[in-house]
């Protein structure tokens, strides 16, 4: 049976933890109000890339099927909806349904969704991995995502506490972990960034090697990946993309797995670690309470991390796991409750031409346009430690850590 650990029952400790909800972004678009709306005449519409198989899409659907039940209304899905104007013809068929309510799961889609909010602007529109709404301002539309890198580093915490225990002993060690990433976007390398440096926290000699697919949903090309990695040296598998293909693989070839928004446990009982993932169940809840309160000014970025249950960990299989992993996750909460960050730019560095690049600011790409220019500055200082740290999702929902560190080398860089 599968077994869900929610880190946040953890965080009992946690009440200033790091990371929150991101500070409201208030409507300012005047000509669009919300009316209150009672329960049972409220649909929630879901518009996913893909269907159930994939285990990106199927947590969406879980969590709003689950969130809609527990708050009495109505929900339907729409899935296997291309990022193109397909998109936009599945929320107009949603509006004709009656749904209040859509949102879409897949940062392509955001585009057309885009276009629906301004053509139905009666209904609330929201989308996940985007990142316009605090540009666009338009006042039914909205972006949110969560503080997954947090989840992610403790499940590298986890993963470099494997690769310590596989080296004990050794003559010839090898701390090398493997990663499959889907595209070369930020929110791709936040997450393997953070991951990895949850593994160097306590495994200081690992690094990484990262293959890129070039899509979020293959099973070949992940499983390829996957091996291509192994037979490379790597002695762990983590990833970024969202078919059961590395797991597979993994177990096939007795590589420990580290997954995302799934628990592979019945699947790969000798070789999942453990996993982390989005639950998406609160951001649903609080669109269909702004929905019946008929509140107006809803957040066009809303970010929730671990104390809002936001950020989960999926169970750790203690058969794989190395002696002492749960010790070492929750020491890792008590640092985030103590103010240490994800980021912090102490943890790692980067060198280009044989030199050390000075990362006491940087300009991310947070108003993105075309050319993804960097335009604000994402160097903040802990107030409660006083360290400098790259301050992620904290100027938009979406992440924007696009920095390749030392440590981490990418295989291929097309996608």
């Amino acid at each position: 049976m599968k077994k869900i650990i929610t880190i946040i029952l953890a965080l009992a400790i946690l009440s200033t933890v790091v990371v929150g909800m991101v500070a409201c972004n208030e409507v300012t678009d005047t000509s669009i109000s919300f009316d209150p709306v009672a329960k049972e005449n409220i649909k929630l519409g879901l518009i996913t890339l893909h269907d159930k198989n994939s285990t990106y899409d199927n947590n969406f659907i879980v969590a709003a099927q689950k969130a809609c039940k527990d708050m009495g209304v109505t929900c339907l899905v729409e899935s296997n909806i291309a990022e193109s104007d397909a998109c936009y013809q599945a929320a107009a068929r949603l509006v004709e349904q009656g749904c209040n309510i859509i949102f879409a799961d897949s940062f392509g889609h955001e585009a057309y969704l885009l276009k629906a909010a301004k053509e139905f602007p009666n209904v609330r529109f929201a989308h996940a991995t985007g990142t316009t709404a605090h540009t666009e301002l338009q006042g039914n539309f909205y972006n949110a995502f969560a503080s997954i890198y947090q989840g992610r580093y403790l499940a590298g915490v986890a993963a470099g506490m494997k690769v310590k225990e596989l080296n004990e002993g050794k003559t010839e060690k090898n701390y090398k972990m493997g990663y499959v990433g889907a595209f070369t976007y930020a929110e791709v390398i936040s997450g393997l960034t953070s991951f990895y440096l949850g593994a160097k926290s306590v495994c200081p000699e690992v690094t990484m090697d990262v293959k890129f697919t070039g899509s979020w949903y293959d099973a070949v090309l992940e499983g390829e990946a996957a091996t291509a990695l192994i037979e490379g040296g790597c002695v762990l598998i983590s990833q970024h993309a969202d078919s059961m293909g590395a797991p597979n693989v993994c177990e096939e070839k007795k590589i420990p797995n580290v997954t995302y928004n799934v628990s592979t446990k019945d699947a790969c009982e000798n070789t999942y670690l453990i996993g982390s993932k989005i639950n998406w169940e609160p951001y649903f809840k609080y669109l269909i309470s702004c929905t019946i309160d008929g509140i107006t000014a809803v957040d066009f970025d809303w970010c929730g991390g671990l104390a809002e249950g936001s950020v989960e960990l999926t169970g750790l299989n203690t058969a794989v796991a190395a002696p002492g992993t749960q010790e070492a996750i929750d020491a890792a909460i008590a640092d985030f409750a103590a103010g240490k960050e994800v980021f912090e730019i102490e943890a790692f560095e980067v060198t280009k031409e044989g030199k050390k690049v000075d990362l006491s600011t940087y300009l991310a790409d947070v108003d993105t346009d075309v050319a993804f220019a960097g335009d604000t500055q994402v160097i903040a200082t802990s107030a409660k430690t006083g360290k400098k740290y790259f301050n992620e999702s904290a100027y938009r929902s979406a992440p924007y850590f696009d920095i390749q560190i030392d440590g981490i080398k990418f295989l291929n860089a097309a996608y």
